[in-house]
């Protein structure tokens, strides 16, 4: 009698076992295991040499510049620098300019960086610029909004409706209109586009 309520302890003992172990045990252990490879799959941390940064997707930045022209910035992946807060570093970084006369002027880049407090965007790797008549590659573009002007350098191709040429770096200034093309280190050519 003594062999069997023993054996009947243990396989109620081992089913009890059995049973906080389903539901109890092994489901946390699945929880904590599936924490641990999305943390180890996402890239909070993706500036260089530094953890002090905070990580972005699909993030965007809207406003006017001159008081009553509107822009945004887009970007499929971005950081900031704890030390640098006003920063933002991107990838697949999208411009869009709202300028007078309905024109509208996109910027696209590898990667870039936009400063949210001046606006400045400073575009790197396969840099596309157009507005729809005009379009511009090269290697690097600064859009300088504090001073209204746009700095294309490295590797510059322009072509437009009426006329295309390459250039080591071209400077635009939106108020005048004025492309001043430079070639070969200090030759330079003014001219104007008329839309």
């Amino acid at each position: 009698m003594k062999k069997k309520q023993r054996m009947q302890f243990g396989l109620v003992s081992i089913g009890l076992f059995l049973i906080i172990a389903t539901y109890f045990y092994f489901p946390s252990i699945k929880k904590d295991k599936i924490l641990k490879d999305q943390s180890a799959n996402k890239e909070p941390q993706k500036a260089e040499g530094t953890k002090e940064s905070t990580y972005f997707e699909n993030l965007e930045y809207k406003g006017l510049y001159d008081l009553d022209k509107p822009f945004s910035v887009k970007s499929t992946e971005a950081y900031i620098l704890n030390e640098e807060p006003d920063i933002v570093y991107m990838d697949n970084m999208y411009v869009i300019l709202y300028l007078n006369e309905n024109r509208i002027v996109e910027i696209t880049s590898l990667k870039g960086r936009y400063n949210k407090e001046n606006y400045n965007c400073f575009f790197d790797q396969d840099v596309l610029a157009t507005d729809g008549d005009t379009v511009i590659t090269a290697n690097n573009l600064d859009l300088i909004a504090t001073k209204n002007i746009m700095k294309i350098y490295n590797n510059v191709n322009f072509d437009n409706i009426t006329s295309s040429l390459q250039a080591d770096k071209i400077d635009y200034n939106f108020k005048t209109k004025y492309f001043k093309v430079s070639m070969f280190d200090d030759k330079e050519i003014e001219m104007q586009v008329t839309q």
